[in-house]
């Protein structure tokens, strides 16, 4: 056999033992593949049981965010349920409080009455910071007459004055008594849907008719006021009694504390003044009754203001 012969029978050999060299080291890394595959498998399997409670730690941890500017959870603490009935002798100390802007008397009106019991309107929305500190002496007096089922805890808008501020809402609400009735119009939420907030409650037309006639000039200083509250007919209060900026930074619980612990502070002279000067009017429309309310030190702070 000749040398050239020989010499191309080695390259083949060459070529041939290479060619088997990279085909087992393909075959190598393709079990190695299938390796991790399997153990990627297996530890995913492992450790989805472990995943999941991780999970469910998490969402225990951190709570729902706010929803439209809320607590998230609604429902009114035993602290703020307790503030909305406060005892008659804290409201007897505090007497006519600080801060406060009384209803205004109107004359020769036709009575506003529902189910044949003077009524108490009173029209506002959930994103409303002045509405909001509204609402904190409008409970505590309206519940010295009656009971309200059905009252949440809510925020006022995020976006405006006063950003958050700590109140209830009366829309969903129901309130019963035999000396007053009371309706509670909460014309939107406190949630943005595009520049405006979402609509809620819808004036019937005679609380409009209540609203366009007392809710503007010459009775109110523009048209359209909220909050706005109607005490049959005999009082008017357009804006706040109190100064929303009372509240500012303060929690539900955290106003209830001042208001019940605090009688000397600025939050409990203002929202217990405010229920000491919404009393003395509701006496006003029940004739006096009932007498351990409206004879009490309370009503008679705001006597000269009322005309009892």
């Amino acid at each position: 056999m000749t040398e050239p012969r020989l010499a191309a029978m080695a390259r083949s050999a060459r070529s041939v033992a290479r060619e088997r060299a990279e085909r087992a080291r393909q075959a190598r890394e393709r079990a190695a593949r299938r390796a991790r595959r399997i153990r990627t498998a297996w530890w995913v399997v492992a450790a989805a049981p472990a995943f999941v409670a991780l999970l469910v730690l998490i969402r225990v941890a951190i709570p729902d965010a706010p929803t439209g500017g809320a607590d998230g959870d609604r429902q009114l603490s035993s602290a703020v349920i307790a503030a909305l009935r406060p005892d008659p002798s804290l409201l007897d100390s505090v007497g006519r409080g600080q801060g406060v802007t009384p209803p205004t008397p109107i004359a020769d009106q036709p009575p506003l009455t529902a189910d044949g019991k003077p009524l108490v309107l009173y029209v506002g929305a959930e994103y409303c910071p002045f509405c909001a500190s509204q609402r904190w002496p409008l409970a505590i007096a309206l519940s010295r007459f009656g009971s309200f089922t059905g009252l949440t805890a809510s925020r006022s808008a995020r976006d405006d004055v006063y950003p958050n501020t700590a109140t209830i809402s009366f829309h969903g609400s129901t309130y019963v008594s035999e000396y007053l009735a009371f309706q509670g119009v909460e014309l939107a939420t406190n949630e943005r849907q595009g520049r405006r907030y979402k609509p809620l409650d819808t004036l019937t037309p005679e609380q409009e008719a209540v609203v366009n006639t007392y809710n503007a000039p010459p009775y109110a200083a523009q048209a359209g006021s909220i909050p706005f509250l109607d005490f049959g007919n005999r009082f008017l209060q357009t804006g706040a009694s109190v100064s929303p900026q009372l509240l500012a930074g303060l929690s539900h619980d955290e106003i209830a504390a001042e208001i019940v612990n605090n009688p000397d502070g600025p939050v409990a002279q203002a929202i217990l003044g405010s229920a000491n000067a919404f009393t003395a009017a509701l006496c006003v429309l029940t004739d006096g009754q009932p007498g351990e309310v409206c004879d009490s030190p309370a009503a008679a702070a705001y006597q000269a203001e009322v005309g009892r």
